[in-house]
């Protein structure tokens, strides 16, 4: 009488089971081949790589929209923009500046599965470390660098928002150094102040730059410095600015004299990209209008004394940032169009400034809700 297998495994045979590596019921396994041994080895150093390359930083940086911040409003219980000696108007609207977070820095490093994450996300992008963060900084002199550009930024933009609004802003206007190979080389000195331009006193900054846009390249100017406390006159031949006008190939560093007092208090966002956004508030804080009249604009931009906006990075990040937060239109810079066009989220207006008087006319005419007039970064 054949032998009966009994328990759960008595139903009727469903096919051969006597391929390489099987046995049939009652047999003993058979010795794994050369192949499969291979096969097994193989895996396991793979897997074995990949677990370990999960924990081992790689050389990119990882970007992602940052916090962004309403200039008109506080950060805790404190007021991004105070104005102590003049009388300032509430607003119904947002004036957010805008930021971009970055992972793989020093300190901060990035492992391959978050990268191949971020490439993969469409709000990040993923870019070699070394064109994010300097090699030659460590993470402190970035943070000490972005600060001191933050400071500046903020001042950049007191200057220029007070002077749109037509107040004078004296400053003294002393040399840091003069640029090789331009006409001041050898002929104005570091610490010298300039005191006035071809016999015209010069108060402020935006007195010497305004000057200068009306002289061609290559005129010889007469500029009056304070030397060692002695005023003398010496002979300049100008150079091209990039813009139109001229320059004197002189490094300024100016102090300035703020006829109103405006301190500006933000913690953790370093950079000089939010001084438009600031420059905005302040005018909105000083003027009895409601210019952002209930919108929510966010914007980017570097600040120049004289007004001018300059691009940025991250435009992209920061757009997605503007929409997260709440915000239908955004005011860029000129020179980051070429970045944006192709990219805009939907239901985000971006408009294309150079200046702060450009900047300011955006601001009224979203919140009279004349926006569709606006320049933007897909049309002219």
């Amino acid at each position: 009488m054949p032998d009966q297998l009994t328990g759960p495994d008595t139903g009727p045979d469903t096919g051969p089971d006597t391929g390489p590596g099987r046995a049939t019921a009652g047999e003993p396994l058979a010795p794994p081949t050369a192949r499969s041994m291979t096969l097994s080895i193989s895996a396991l150093v793979a897997l074995l790589l990949f677990a370990a390359l999960a924990f081992v930083p790689v050389p990119y940086a990882i970007g992602s929209p940052g916090p962004t911040q309403d200039t008109l409003g506080k950060q805790g219980k404190t007021p991004l923009i105070a104005i102590a000696d003049k009388r300032t108007y509430k607003s119904t609207g947002q004036l957010r500046l805008t930021t971009v977070s970055f992972a793989g820095g020093p300190g901060y490093p990035v492992t391959l599965p978050l990268v191949i994450r971020a490439w993969f996300s469409p709000s990040r992008i993923v870019s070699p470390v070394e064109t994010v963060f300097p090699s030659d900084r460590s993470q402190h002199e970035l943070d000490v660098e972005n600060h001191a550009e933050m400071i500046s930024s903020q001042e950049n933009a007191t200057v220029a928002a007070l002077e749109e609004l037509g107040y004078t802003v004296p400053a003294k206007l002393r040399v840091a150094g003069a640029v090789k190979g331009t006409g001041a080389a050898g002929i104005v000195r570091k610490d010298d102040v300039v005191v006035a331009l071809d016999g015209k006193p010069v108060t402020s900054y935006t007195d010497l730059v305004k000057n200068l846009e009306r002289i061609k390249p290559g005129q010889k100017v007469s500029l009056g410095i304070e030397r060692d406390g002695v005023r003398r006159d010496v002979n300049v031949v100008t150079g091209k600015r990039k813009g139109g006008g001229s320059q004197l190939g002189v490094l300024i560093d100016p102090s300035f004299t703020l006829p109103v007092k405006v301190k500006i208090q933000i913690e953790d966002i370093g950079g000089p990209s939010a001084g438009n956004m600031f420059a905005l508030g302040i005018i909105d804080k000083l003027t009895p209008a409601d210019e952002a009249n209930g919108k929510v604009i966010a914007g980017t931009g570097t600040m120049d004394v004289d007004g001018t906006v300059g691009p940025i990075g991250g435009i992209r990040l920061k757009l997605a940032g503007a929409v997260r937060d709440g915000a239908t239109w955004f005011i860029a810079p000129a020179g980051n169009c070429n970045e944006v066009v192709g990219h805009i989220p939907a239901k985000l207006h971006v408009v294309k400034v150079s200046n702060l008087h450009e900047s300011r006319e955006a601001m009224i005419a979203i919140g009279a809700g004349k926006g569709s007039t606006l320049p933007t970064c897909t049309a002219s």
